[in-house]
């Protein structure tokens, strides 16, 4: 019989301690439990346990302190590809939803979703199964995601919530500062807005940056 392992990362202990004592309950999940061999409670610590301890799962708050649940997904799959990824999330923006389920996570669920659906698709996910909730899925199909924005656009993004002015966005990004008016005019003519404020309330609303990012 084949043993899981599971780190936890989330930044609320009782979310944390629910989480586990439901994991490692023997026959609630699995028929031997799964054993929780750490909890993070920021994105940074999240990650040093990833590569620390190589799990069979990991169930991943996205908004947490000191790196964003986007950041520890790409080093995930950089420092342990085998690892199923899990994201239980607060957040309703279709943007954000649609970058994870791009990102290829391998389960999605609001915090929103009961809690025997969760334990009910583990075993599927730990299998090799994808499974995205019916409250995600339901927020996906009401509204129209927008375009994908591109890794450079992103970046521009960041730094435009950052205050920075076009002349240090090429000097960061290491590109003209015509480039840089082409990738901020691409970003509002993607995300239907039209000015500098609507892009930074736009963009923060819908989770498409991380506004705790280091830049």
């Amino acid at each position: 019989m084949k043993t899981y392992t599971c780190v936890i990362a989330d930044d609320h202990a009782i979310v944390r301690g629910g989480l586990r004592a439901a994991l490692e309950a023997p026959g609630l999940i699995e028929e031997h439990g799964i054993t929780v061999v750490a909890e993070a409670a920021n994105g940074l610590d999240a990650i040093a346990a990833l590569r620390q301890h190589r799990p069979s799962l990991m169930l991943l708050d996205v908004q947490m302190p000191l790196a964003g649940g986007t950041e520890v997904l790409l080093e995930a799959r950089r420092w342990s590809p085998d690892t199923r990824i899990v994201v239980l999330t607060g957040i309703s923006a279709v943007g954000k939803l649609s970058e994870l389920i791009d990102s290829g996570v391998d389960g999605l669920f609001s915090k929103a979703t009961e809690n025997d659906a969760l334990y009910a698709a583990l075993p599927k996910i730990l299998r090799g199964g994808r499974v995205i909730s019916d409250h995600v899925a339901a927020l996906l199909e009401d509204r129209a995601a927008p375009s994908p924005l591109t890794g450079r656009e992103r970046q521009t993004l960041n730094l435009i919530v950052a205050g920075r002015s076009n002349k240090e966005i090429a000097q960061i990004l290491g590109i003209s500062a015509k480039t840089v008016d082409r990738h901020r005019t691409s970003l509002m003519q993607k995300l239907d807005v039209h000015s500098v404020a609507q892009l930074i309330a736009f963009a923060l609303r819908e989770g498409l940056i991380d506004p705790s990012a280091e830049l």
